[in-house]
């Protein structure tokens, strides 16, 4: 499991990423970031205003290298909340990439995912809807008890997260 922190600093609209991130999740952030400000008034923010902050994306544990296009719609709700000075909902685990036009896209590992988030306590996870039938292949006795909110967008994934529906 990774943990995502985001702060807002004011500045010039800069983006930073620490936690020794690779080139996959860097490229996650900065789609992250211009998805955010296409789409400010999604989490009723002002573009413009939007533009005046610089956002820092740090993933702990930083001596270890992390890499994959597993954590995109993590980092956009990580950003989300610190725009909207909100929190998350709370425990609840998310894996999934997502577009410029904010499609969520299907990652792989599924099963390790879901294991490492039950063994963490974690009942309620967000999936693309396309990864359903990798969660239908996992034997039932491994997802009990567990939530699962499949979907096909962003703007879906933080209606949740920031309770907003």
């Amino acid at each position: 499991m990774l943990f995502v922190e985001s702060s807002l600093s004011e500045g010039k609209g800069e983006l930073t990423t620490t936690g020794n991130l690779g080139e996959v999740m860097k490229e996650s952030a900065i789609i992250a970031l211009q998805y955010l400000k296409a789409n400010a008034h999604i989490i009723k923010q002002d573009a413009k205003k939007m533009a005046e902050w610089n956002v820092h994306i740090h993933v702990p544990e930083g001596a270890i290298p992390k890499d994959g296009p597993s954590a995109g719609i993590t980092i956009v709700c990580a950003m989300a909340s610190s725009f909207m000075k909100r929190p998350l909902r709370k425990k609840v685990a998310m894996t999934g990439e997502m577009t410029l036009r904010g499609k969520v896209l299907p990652v792989g590992g599924i099963k390790e995912k879901i294991l490492a988030a039950k063994r963490a306590g974690i009942k309620n996870i967000i999936l693309s809807i396309d990864n359903q039938r990798d969660v239908e292949d996992i034997k039932s006795e491994y997802i009990k008890g567990l939530h699962f909110t499949y979907v096909r967008s962003i703007d879906q994934v933080l209606s949740y997260v920031l309770n907003t529906k």
